[in-house]
């Protein structure tokens, strides 16, 4: 009855700690512990539950007690009274523990015959730790039986299953649309909590609901007036921050900024890590939230300590005083510690302050603890040593022996990790979110070796990770890439239509057709064609990828007849200059006009019909003798004004005779495969859309252009001349 009278207060007005101190309290404490045994199940939990609100420790006796009847009475507890014990173990940071094997274990034995999906959704989050990937399928399964018989309003269940998906880091888009959908019918009844902790769960399954997001932006903005007290105003700050638009992240500012006196240090923290993700660039208030971090430094673990650091350089603030402080702490936690994990992380952050230095004590250190390290600690240290590298004044010409040993021990325990491993998707664990020169440049021809090692793992769950991994290193393997499309063909109908752009883009933007390629990529569109829809705010990108769409159906498929409708589009987007040539541009744009016979003869930046972008453009009459453009001035190294065609007319139609219209382009290393030189999709479709415009293209890879072959400026003028001309050697 104690704790029912309490359940009505607000968070604010509830005084737990007044009840628990109450003389009168005790006397119930003892009766509980006496009357134990003739409690039934169900109040035999409830008291353990309600004890554990008045803010009782785990080690209590009487919790002790009360969880230990509990588990002599498991066997025969009903689903209702098993969540509830559930979850009071894992308030009680038991999720590990035997006990809890023991509830997954009743659920695995007795889940055809569960059909309360409130009561299933508290266990599953409960023993989301403790079970296989077969079982977690199960439990997926079994939640979209009975989500059907859950009422639209039940917003805990959802948030529960939501919750559930991330804990097993799981993307299951058809679940994950039937929560939200819940959700967006409840929003108006949503509180600040429910909107924070679900934002928070989308983030961390990457699912992107532009509906709530809008939804709940309006929501937010609503409750600004409402919250004076520091701790929900904190909370409102870094939910709504991040997604506020101008005029809302004004105020926001303005009222933290007159909370700021108030903050804990634990507040502190939150907003200066809203302030990075906002990418705030209000001095006073970042010199204020740092002056309180600064004030609470010591109390800080070393998580927190890297999470302050990365802000405050993201942020651009200046501190000596304060960087300083922020070193001895660091080195201080970093000589005593022995965890990997905590000494990965301590020198991330000591490396990112102004003049890092490692000495030997510290890479001493390091050394001992790489055979324990995954691949993350790895190449945390390695980005670190080299960040110390390349910013340490002392190591500016010379690299000292110690931190090269440590980069090479550092490569040769990466290699041995890849080549121990197992299992596809431990591997993919650790490599999911790899990234940096280390990693490119040492490990990533090995880890490709081992997700083809491992690759009849790949299946419906990690197949759109695996291609999204493939895009982002750049790297062509035919083989995965050929099992993706394998694994395609096979489980189309348990991939989520949300999946098929990360599993086709790797065949687009590297450049690779699969043996079934008509089979594939037809069943690609057949699942996309099904869930054709547009979110309310179509963004700048999905705008884009629609302008691609329309001008390669045009160019390609003319017998659609699809019209041009992104003129204006276009227009908006190629307004703006487009800068400075890089070194290599200036250069051939200089011999360029030297092999055709002056600058008048050479177009620098040209816009063609359909809007593509052209380093150079020439033209040749039907003798192959360039053509000249008339005069216009530009200054090498500065673009001149945009060229552009006005109309989508094909461009060789206003040709004089057999004359012909040349394109020259520079494809720097972002053209290519990293580990061959295999011109990528978009290159290659740039190439064939431009001759369709009757343009004749000339592509001058990077390492063609800086090879040892064209070393000199004759060599490259040579070479310049056969691309255009197809001739020879010159006699000059």
């Amino acid at each position: 009855m104690l704790w029912q009278f309490q359940k009505q207060k607000i968070s604010l007005l509830k005084n737990v700690e007044c009840i628990r101190d109450h003389p009168q309290f005790l006397t119930l404490h003892n009766l509980t512990t006496t009357k134990m045994e003739f409690m039934n199940d169900n109040t035999l939990v409830n008291v353990l539950y309600i004890i554990q609100q008045f803010g009782f420790e785990a080690h209590d006796p009487l919790v002790e007690a009360l969880v230990t009847e509990a588990w002599r009475r498991l066997e025969r507890f009903d689903i209702n009274v098993l969540s509830k014990f559930s979850s009071c173990l894992a308030d009680q940071h038991l999720c590990f523990s035997p006990l809890m094997g023991k509830i997954a274990d009743i659920v695995n034995r007795n889940l055809e015959t569960i059909q309360d999906l409130r009561c299933l959704s508290v266990l599953m989050v409960s023993i989301s730790s403790l079970i296989s990937q077969r079982f977690q399928e199960q439990l997926v399964n079994k939640t979209e039986q009975l989500f059907d018989t859950i009422d639209s309003s039940q917003v805990n269940i959802a948030r529960r299953i939501v919750q559930f998906l991330r804990n097993i880091k799981y993307s299951y888009y058809p679940l994950l649309e039937r929560c939200n959908k819940v959700f967006l019918s409840n929003v108006n009844h949503l509180d600040l909590d429910s909107i924070s902790k679900i934002l928070s769960l989308y983030h961390s399954l990457q699912f992107h609901s532009f509906e709530f997001i809008l939804m709940t932006k309006k929501r937010l903005t609503e409750m600004i007036p409402r919250f004076d007290h520091p701790a929900s105003f904190v909370k409102l700050f870094v939910t709504l921050g991040p997604v506020a638009g101008p005029e809302e992240e004004k105020q926001l500012k303005s009222t933290i900024l007159l909370m700021s006196e108030e903050l804990t240090s634990q507040q502190a923290l939150a907003v200066m890590g809203a302030m990075e993700e906002m990418e705030s660039r209000n001095s006073r208030l970042i010199k204020k939230i740092a002056s309180i971090l600064h004030k609470h430094l010591d109390n800080y673990k070393p998580v927190e300590l890297l999470r302050i650091t990365q802000a405050l350089i993201f942020l651009h603030f200046q501190s000596k005083e304060l960087f300083v402080k922020l070193r001895e702490l660091l080195l201080s936690y970093l000589k005593v510690s022995v965890i990997p994990s905590e000494i990965s992380l301590l020198v991330c952050a000591l490396s990112m302050l102004p003049s890092p230095h490692l000495d030997e004590a510290r890479i001493s250190q390091i050394e001992a603890v790489l055979p324990q390290c995954d691949l993350n600690d790895l190449n945390s240290f390695a980005t670190s040593v080299l960040r110390c590298i390349q910013y340490d004044p002392m190591y500016r010409n010379n690299i000292p022996g110690k931190q090269l040993k440590l980069l090479q021990k550092l490569d040769h325990y990466g290699r041995q990790r890849l080549q121990k491993c197992s299992s596809l998707n431990l591997l993919w664990e650790e490599v999911k979110s790899l990234k940096g020169d280390w990693f490119a440049d040492s490990l990533l021809e090995e880890t490709v070796v081992t997700l083809q090692r491992l690759m009849d793992e790949i299946n419906y769950i990690n197949v759109a990770g695996i291609a999204s991994f493939i895009t982002r290193t750049n790297y062509l393997s035919t083989s995965l890439l050929d099992r993706i499309a394998s694994v395609v063909l096979q489980q189309n109908e348990k991939i989520h239509p949300f999946a098929i752009l990360a599993i086709i883009l790797p065949f687009s933007a590297l450049n690779y057709d699969p043996p079934q390629r008509d089979e594939f990529f037809g069943t690609c569109l057949q699942h996309l064609n099904s869930y054709l829809i547009l979110c309310s705010s179509l963004n700048m990108k999905v705008q884009f990828r629609l302008m691609e769409l329309n001008r390669a159906v045009c160019l390609e498929c003319p017998e659609y007849q699809i019209p041009w409708f992104h003129d204006r589009f276009c227009q908006q987007q190629y307004k703006k200059d487009f800068g400075s040539m890089n070194g290599a541009q200036q250069q051939i744009y200089k011999m360029l006009a030297e092999v055709l016979g002056g600058i008048n003869f050479v177009k620098a930046s040209v816009l063609t019909p359909y809007y593509y972008k052209i380093d150079f453009e020439c033209i040749l009459d039907k003798r192959k003798k360039p053509i000249p453009y008339g005069n216009h001035n530009t200054t090498l190294g500065k673009l001149p004004k945009v060229h552009s065609e006005l109309n989508t007319q094909i461009a060789g139609s206003r040709l004089p005779p057999g004359a012909e219209k040349i394109a020259l382009e520079f494809l720097d290393s972002r053209a290519f495969c990293r580990n061959i030189p295999h011109l990528k999709g978009k290159s290659a479709m740039k190439k064939r859309h431009l001759e369709i415009l009757g343009y004749h293209v000339i592509q001058i890879p990077h390492f063609e252009w800086n090879s040892m072959a064209l070393s000199t400026k004759n060599a490259r003028m040579d070479y310049l001349r056969e691309r255009i001309f197809g001739e020879g050697k010159s006699s000059s």
